[in-house]
């Protein structure tokens, strides 16, 4: 492979080091503000995600020692959902992180690898598998032994030169994809402010409920055996508008999806957490399906079905829906009869017209921009096993217009 060698992890990296035993980080510990305290969440995708977190004390992070995390560090996920990892980037919003219970940290030695390049070759269908191949699956899936195995892993790794080429390549197309995410999330929340002011807060009286204005959980199926888009929960954004993933399955029953709907979960922790989205697929025939764990909003014949979809992101809806779960064992769910009864400003027809007009513009802007960037990460991830692999030179890339 030319510039490229076989190494073990334990022969570039400078330090590995576990999260805190559960005992020494407790709920009582968080505070409004300090060191972020990493959870799941924060490990989505290729770098650290800094949407929330929970923080400790100066004093109670300095007490845990190695189990702080630093700019340049990679942390992964050794309980719980595994193949979880991610590099903490230069320009992170804060200095130090603690890692949670689950997670173990390392630290490269940069003037061999790159800890951009190491995260994202751990994220090829490879590097997950060199992840997984000590993974337990009896009881919560975990690694067994997580640091002392990970060091045993081998990785190939280019020269630095090499290294500097290939993430320039692959971050340009990250970087098209976050200026989209960055974009709509600006559009959504203009749109989100101008709904909130001229339809739930400009003075109508509150005399209807929402099964006045839409369908909740329209009765719909498809032929079993069609083949659809499936859109699983964990696809849908907590910010965001359109499902940022799907697959094709084929349909053995649940709900089925067509363009207008929005469709939010039903289920905790999912719908506190804001997993909603709009289906508005390219072709108006495209249609998809789910599980029974979603609330579909489709909008009576001549309503905005836009507005549903600015609703359901709506704090006091949020709330409300939220209010009315019930269940046992742990997993409760709002019923589509209590989000049907939900109370609703009498809206004149003029200001659905008007706000409908407003949003539609809005909303196709986002959904052409969040399709260019799913084509952005179908050629990024395309493109990367191949690269990590010194398959695919560089050369011949650097020269074409990605």
């Amino acid at each position: 492979m030319g510039e490229w060698k076989e190494y073990k992890v334990s022969d570039i990296i400078e330090e590995i080091a576990m999260g805190p035993f559960g005992s020494n980080i407790k709920v009582d510990n968080f505070i409004d503000s300090g060191v972020p305290v990493l959870n799941g969440s924060n490990l989505q995708g290729y770098k650290l995600n800094e949407d929330s977190f929970n923080y400790v004390s100066e004093e109670k992070a300095d007490s845990l020692g190695r189990a702080n995390a630093y700019r340049g560090d990679i942390v992964i996920t050794h309980r719980g959902t595994l193949g979880q990892i991610v590099y903490i980037p230069q320009d992170s919003k804060y200095e130090r992180y603690v890692i949670s219970q689950s997670q173990f940290r390392l630290k490269l030695k940069s003037e061999i690898m790159r800890s951009d390049f190491f995260a994202y070759y751990f994220h090829t269908r490879i590097g997950q598998y060199k992840i997984m191949m000590n993974a337990s699956q009896v009881g919560v899936p975990a690694l067994a032994r997580p640091t002392s195995t990970f060091k045993e892993v081998t990785t190939p790794v280019p020269s630095i030169s090499i290294q500097n080429r290939i993430m320039d390549i692959v971050l340009s197309l990250d970087d098209k994809i976050e200026v989209n995410r960055r974009i709509n999330e600006n559009l959504e929340q203009q749109a989100q402010a101008l709904f909130e002011e001229t339809i739930m807060n400009a003075g109508y009286p509150y005399n209807k409920i929402l099964s006045d204005y839409a369908y909740i959980n329209p009765l719909r199926s498809l032929p079993k055996g069609t083949i659809a888009r499936y859109i699983d929960m964990s696809s849908l954004p907590t910010k965001g508008s359109f499902p940022n993933n799907w697959e094709q399955k084929v349909y053995n029953g649940g709900m089925k999806f067509q363009n207008g709907d929005t469709i939010m979960a039903r289920i905790t922790p999912c719908l506190e957490n804001g997993k909603t989205a709009y289906i508005n697929f390219l072709g108006d025939k495209e249609v998809a399906f789910g599980s029974t764990e979603y609330i579909v909003l489709s909008p009576h014949n001549g309503f905005c079905s836009e507005l549903l979809y600015f609703l359901a992101r709506y704090d006091d809806f949020v709330s409300y829906a939220v209010s009315h779960m019930n269940g046992s064992s742990g997993r409760q769910r709002v019923s589509g009869t209590d989000i049907a009864n939900y109370i609703m400003p009498d809206i004149p027809q003029e200001t659905i017209t008007s706000f409908e007009k407003y949003a539609r513009g809005i909303m196709e802007v986002i959904r052409n921009n969040s399709f260019e960037s799913r084509r952005l990460a179908e050629l990024r991830d395309t493109l990367l096993p191949r690269l990590m692999s010194g398959e695919l030179k560089v050369n011949d890339l650097e020269n074409n217009e990605i």
